[in-house]
């Protein structure tokens, strides 16, 4: 069953209680051994708290929206079937390395995705004790006050104004795009779903990475940032199609859609990001 205008709203207050619940249990694992400890799986380091805060937040959806499944990039097992038409999905400890190494940029997150889209988000920093909200529609919060990028002058251009990424200064594929659209700042931010949130609360206003980027990375504040009036595309130019692949190349979060659309363009015309299978066309 879809949530309607006002069930979707209460789904979000639950979703906001849950991440903040979590959060708080993550701040405080922090500070012992055991959360922070764990292993490399491929390319990723996986702590004792990213299945820790996994079941915690599991638990929680589960009381907020009985009957919705949860998956997780914590639950390997639950991703390898076909996707319900209504389900949450999760990143319950994004920014896992910050986590473990003490800096603030980790968050933990849900989105409820309807029939191949987010239609409700919940972002929690528990460092910085903000939380980031979105309802389909109905715009998106950041602790109860309302985020709306046009209410603010993001800067003339793709990528004027501030650059966001997780180095201490632009490399890359980032270095390439801070030089070529001139942008005039740069914020150091920890992850995904962090990065894409400051473009909505307007501490940035572009966001662009070439590595893999999984559906669960983005949903959530990708929601939050579109309700906030910017832009989310995947590097290719494509948009996020949650069906398929969980994972694919690259993405680009802009404070609005022309800019994601002019970034996308350049790193064509530079030879970069092929199709990603699972993305919709962009607009």
């Amino acid at each position: 069953m879809s949530a309607g205008p006002s069930g979707a709203d209460a789904l979000a207050a639950g979703a906001e209680r849950a991440v903040r619940d979590v959060g708080a249990l993550l701040r405080g694992w922090r500070a012992g051994s055991a959360a922070v400890s764990g292993a490399w799986e491929g390319d990723q380091f996986k702590a004792r708290a990213d299945a820790m805060a996994h079941e915690e937040l599991c638990a929680r959806l589960a009381r907020v929206d009985p009957g919705a499944p949860v998956l997780s990039e914590e639950d390997p097992a639950g991703l390898g079937g076909g996707r319900p038409g209504r389900y949450w999905l999760i990143d319950p400890l994004d920014g896992t390395a910050s986590y473990v190494h003490g800096f603030p940029g980790y968050v933990t997150q849900a989105a409820l995705i309807e029939h191949r889209r987010p239609v409700v988000a919940a972002v929690y920093a528990p460092e910085s004790d903000r939380c980031y909200t979105a309802v389909r529609g109905q715009g998106a919060a950041a602790d109860g006050a309302g985020l709306r990028i046009a209410d603010r002058d993001p800067g003339p251009g793709a990528g004027a104004g501030v650059l966001t990424d997780n180095t201490p200064e632009p490399r890359g594929i980032a270095r390439a795009a801070y030089t070529h659209f001139g942008c005039s700042g740069y914020l150091e931010s920890g992850s995904i779903a962090l990065k894409l949130c400051r473009i909505a609360d307007g501490s940035a206003h572009l966001f662009v990475k070439d590595v893999a980027v999984r559906d669960w990375d983005v949903a959530a504040p990708g929601l939050v940032l579109e309700e906030a009036g910017g832009g989310l595309l995947r590097l290719d130019g494509s948009r996020f199609g949650f069906t398929g692949p969980f994972e694919g190349i690259g993405v680009i979060g802009a404070a609005d859609a022309a800019a994601c659309g002019a970034v996308a363009a350049w790193n064509r015309g530079r030879g970069g990001a092929p199709a990603v299978p699972g993305g919709g066309a962009a607009a």
